[in-house]
């Protein structure tokens, strides 16, 4: 019954070309990152490229295909764009893209300082800014605004990864709990009981 719904529903809307080539890059991305030893040595050169070399990975060699990926996956992304603008525009065609890239995979989980990725979560996390950019200009609000909060988003994203932030937001917590487990200053200490023999 619900098959049959999805399926009528699925004939009637026309999904542009678009997003099948986004969904075949990201089956094919977690087919090599996932199923394959390939991710787990990204994921070690991430997290420390000279340990990685020590242990006899070829970091650099994975590194430049990391880049040549990217390079790759921003060549099919530019080419969607200027299709959908019908024209090719050097200047404005895909201007702070990177910015809502790295926000998206930021927002997925993945840290800053590299190691672990998350594929699933970068997806989520792009579904969330557009649909963050899509209700900005469905309210009204100009479109050099969405930036701001674009911004926002970054600032608190990156506030949250840093450990320097975090520590200084418990600190005071722990001095707190610490400072009210101690008896006041000049208190004596209660007596332990002593068990006599009988």
């Amino acid at each position: 019954m619900i098959w049959r719904v999805v399926r009528s529903w699925a004939s009637n809307v026309a999904f542009p070309f678009s997003i099948f080539i986004a969904i075949t890059a990201y089956a094919v991305t977690g087919a090599f990152s996932r199923k394959t030893a390939l991710g787990m040595l990204i994921e070690s050169v991430g997290g420390n490229a000279e340990a990685s070399r020590l242990a006899g990975v070829r970091s650099r060699s994975l590194i430049i295909l990391a880049y040549a990926f990217s390079g790759l996956c921003s060549g099919i992304a530019g080419l969607i764009v200027s299709s959908g603008i019908k024209g090719a525009d050097g200047n404005n065609a895909g201007l702070w893209f990177e910015l809502d890239a790295i926000l998206a995979v930021v927002i997925g989980g993945t840290a800053l300082r590299g190691g672990r990725y998350f594929l699933a979560g970068t997806l989520v996390g792009a579904l969330l800014i557009q649909t963050l950019t899509t209700t900005i200009y469905s309210i009204g609000v100009p479109p050099e605004t969405t930036l701001l909060f674009k911004a926002l988003v970054v600032t608190a994203v990156c506030l949250a990864q840093s450990p320097a932030f975090r520590a200084k937001l418990v600190q005071p917590r722990r001095r707190r709990v610490s400072t009210g487990d101690r008896p006041p200053p000049g208190a004596q200490p209660p007596e332990r009981a002593v068990d006599v023999p009988a």
